[in-house]
């Protein structure tokens, strides 16, 4: 930080100064404006979740000008909405948040969904899968694998049924009312072991209690060796876009451990 606070104050136009004896040298218009644009970003790139409010003061210090300068440009960002006015200084403005809803629309959920997938892969040792919803059925979209000698077959693109799993059951659950009767009332739900629920008004109890309880635990549903654990993703406007879920061999999962795995999963959904 202070190599930083130095190379600022360097390029800080109320900070130049001739040198005694020395000629004025004619100062570039793009380097004054990139000048500005870079104690702009200095400032913004102060605020961290352990210090949220800034005085003026403080920030003038840190980034190396004089406090009148650091008025100024403090200004600026407050015309911009950049940063606003708040008890004990500044904080972060509106105009962050709306760039923060544009660079997340423009970013795939993957991407965003992925630094939280291999978090939650490491602290749970399994593999982590994101689904998404698409009519009657579930899809694969990313997936991080565990480093087991025995390893489950998902693939990105695979296709899951909407009626057995914890993922699908996640993503049903939270689904529109009037979606999840359409889709339960379109075809027979197929039945792949003892414990799959192919009864329409069972499906929609269970469906009651995920929401409830606000994840899914799933064993011998799609597979009698397979359990799932799934927790809903949300958009910015509180709908489920997708769910992430750990899938294990269940006898890697001893039910004393149950538990943690279904704290972590709850506690891992990014909102997209």
């Amino acid at each position: 930080m202070a190599h930083e606070r130095s190379r600022a104050v360097l390029a800080d136009p109320d900070s130049l100064s001739c040198m005694p004896g020395q000629p004025s040298r004619p100062r570039s218009g793009y380097r004054d404006r990139n000048s500005t644009a870079d104690r702009a970003l200095d400032i913004l790139l102060l605020f961290t979740e352990d210090k949220l409010v800034w005085s003026g003061a403080e920030i003038a210090d840190e980034i190396g000008v004089a406090r009148s300068t650091g008025y100024r440009y403090l200004q600026s960002l407050v015309n911009a909405g950049f940063i606003e006015e708040a008890l004990g200084g500044f904080r972060l403005g509106p105009r962050i948040f709306e760039l923060a809803r544009l660079a997340r629309a423009g970013t795939s959920l993957s991407d965003i969904a992925m630094p939280t997938m291999r978090s939650l892969s490491a602290k749970v040792r399994e593999s982590v899968l994101l689904t998404r919803r698409s009519g009657r059925f579930v899809v694969c979209l990313d997936l991080v694998e565990a480093a087991h000698t025995v390893r489950l077959s998902y693939e990105r693109g695979h296709v899951l049924p909407i009626n057995a799993g914890a993922a699908a059951e996640v993503l049903l659950a939270w689904a529109p009312p009037e979606e999840v009767s359409a889709v339960l009332a379109a075809a027979p739900l197929e039945r792949f072991t003892a414990k799959t629920l192919t009864d329409p008004g069972q499906l929609q109890a269970r469906l009651a209690q995920i929401r409830k309880d606000g994840v899914a635990v799933s064993q011998g549903e799609l597979d009698d060796q397979i359990l799932g654990v799934a927790a809903p993703i949300h958009n910015a406007k509180g709908s489920v876009v997708a769910a992430v879920s750990v899938a294990a061999l269940a006898s890697r999962v001893p039910r004393t451990e149950l538990k943690a795995v279904k704290l972590a999963v709850g506690a891992s959904p990014a909102r997209h």
